[in-house]
């Protein structure tokens, strides 16, 4: 099955075969890019022909915090309290590498939020407004950092992650009287808004995309992990007054071994909307971004990936249906008009066996199928 199915897909990408050409492709994982060795990571993603780098910028929390301090100027990237040492370094690196980085502005201070924690939103959003600005000033093009040295720029960034889900940001819910409200959606509403300000004041050119959604939920405010699927969200936060950004970005992640990028997930019960949103239904999203937002907004997907068995044995799939896979779905992103890029999660496998196994290479080095995959891709999409 995976064979015919990597033929089939090699023919969509064949030369002459109707696809977009503006899809990019990339790699996201902070493990090894933030945390590991750039002189080794840099090369090994140069490889793989990535064009795109996804980041978590820390505003602050459990990743490599800029705000180390509340800043006097936040608005200003000298200010004392902020530092962006892994961040120049890792975007210099991109940029030396061929590899464009895509920054994802992520997690509050505590004195910004009386210290509720990380994934709860800014009391004001204009803190995080500011913090985007001191961002895209340091990744203007034009910033010297106290080395001397003319920093790249960074054009294309991202409003927090998954915000649909508790563990990036809650409460999902709020009660209102006798009924519930989606509180994610609207708060998230202000933060992307502020996002978008801050990059666009700067750097109008710049591309912020809002959402960054993961692929389902269980509307379930009164379950022990409330959280909220895509369309629902969606909805909330355009109630919440979102606007102004470029793309919608989404994590269209599938949801059992037995699901093939093109698996459309079940329908909703009694006319409602699909609780997920993968890449086989992607289309429900773009219409409702469409009845929403008008056709102009593009959409980003900023995660996607397959784990393989081994070494997960429960949501995982053989190595070689990984690779079929990971060609298939960039073929189906590919197709689609309004994708503009799509990232792979991870380049390496992590080590703990509780986390995400959907690498290209094995947590020790070892190079998947999936890696050949990944540069049979990026190459096609890199072809005149």
């Amino acid at each position: 099955m995976a064979v015919a199915l990597a033929v089939a897909v090699s023919m969509l990408l064949a030369p002459g075969a109707s696809a977009s050409k503006s899809l990019r492709l990339g790699i996201f994982d902070d493990g090894v890019v933030l945390y590991g060795e750039p002189d080794l990571v840099f090369p090994q993603l140069e490889k793989t022909g990535t064009q795109l780098l996804r980041v978590n910028l820390w505003w602050s929390g459990p990743g490599i915090s800029v705000a180390t301090r509340k800043p006097k100027r936040p608005a200003d990237p000298n200010d004392a309290a902020y530092n962006w040492d892994t961040y120049d370094r890792t975007v210099r690196f991109s940029i030396v590498n061929g590899i464009q980085p895509v920054f994802s502005v992520l997690g509050t201070p505590p004195w910004a939020n009386a210290a509720k924690g990380w994934n709860v939103a800014p009391t004001n959003a204009r803190d995080l407004q500011d913090f985007a600005a001191a961002a895209q000033k340091r990744y203007s093009g034009s910033f010297v950092n106290a080395d001397g040295v003319t920093l790249p720029r960074v054009s294309l960034w991202m409003a927090w992650n998954e915000p649909n889900n508790p563990v990036f940001l809650k409460p999902q819910y709020r009660r209102t009287g006798k009924t519930w409200a989606i509180q994610s959606g609207r708060d998230y509403a202000k933060m992307c808004n502020a996002v978008v300000q801050g990059i666009k004041s700067v750097q109008r050119s710049s591309k912020v995309a809002c959402g960054a959604t993961g692929p389902r939920g269980n509307n379930n405010p009164n379950s022990s992990r409330p959280s909220v699927s895509p369309i629902p969200f969606l909805r909330a936060m355009k109630a919440g007054g979102a606007k102004g950004f470029d793309a919608y970005a989404h994590h269209p992640y599938y949801g059992s071994p037995a699901e093939t990028p093109s698996t459309k997930p079940p329908p909703g019960k009694r006319g409602q909307p699909p609780t997920a949103v993968t890449l086989g239904n992607i289309n429900v999203l773009i219409a409702e971004l469409d009845k929403l937002y008008g056709k102009r907004t593009r959409v980003w997907v900023t995660e996607y990936g397959y784990q393989t068995n081994p070494p997960d044995t429960i949501f995982g799939v053989t190595r070689s249906k990984q690779a079929a896979y990971l060609t298939q779905a960039v073929t189906v992103a590919r197709a689609n008009p309004r994708i503009d890029l799509f990232l792979w999660f991870l380049l390496r496998d992590e080590e703990r066996l509780s986390g995400w196994q959907s690498g290209l290479v094995t947590f020790d080095g070892k190079r998947k199928p999936s890696f050949n995959a990944f540069q049979r891709a990026a190459a096609s999409l890199a072809a005149p």
